[in-house]
């Protein structure tokens, strides 16, 4: 399934998403996060034992919805399966990437201990508004 070249602009640009996971009752578990879109795929970033973490891991199955901040009638939701997910130096580097492009300086909430992941996100079905 295609991201529709029309909402690639919600992807694109530091707007915070919304991440749907299951949890191991099959309930949803939604979390704010930062995400960026590489090619057709979807990376979001969070760090390793986290509730998302452990849901994406065990259940691959994501939804990524996410509204225009201009325009609240615009919208994108993005059901997916993670296809790969990615530690260690990639990882922290995709975190840095975020936060400058969120925040314009360095990640600020890393912790020694913390291991940093991504998830690739593939599109499995694409609604958009």
């Amino acid at each position: 399934m295609k991201l529709p070249e029309t909402h690639l602009d919600l992807l694109d640009n530091p707007v915070v998403v919304m991440l749907a996971t299951v949890m191991p009752d099959g309930g949803p578990q939604v979390t704010p996060v930062w995400c960026s879109r590489e090619g057709n795929q979807i990376w979001v970033n969070s760090a390793k034992g986290r509730q998302k973490d452990r849901n994406l891991r065990e259940r691959p199955l994501a939804t990524i919805a996410v509204t225009d901040p201009q325009d609240p009638y615009r919208w994108l939701e993005v059901r997916g399966k993670v296809v790969e997910v990615v530690e260690g130096t990639a990882a922290h580097n995709h975190i840095e990437q975020l936060s400058q492009a969120y925040f314009g300086r360095p990640y600020p909430y890393s912790s020694p201990n913390e291991q940093r992941v991504i998830y690739k996100i593939e599109p499995l079905r694409v609604n958009a508004h």
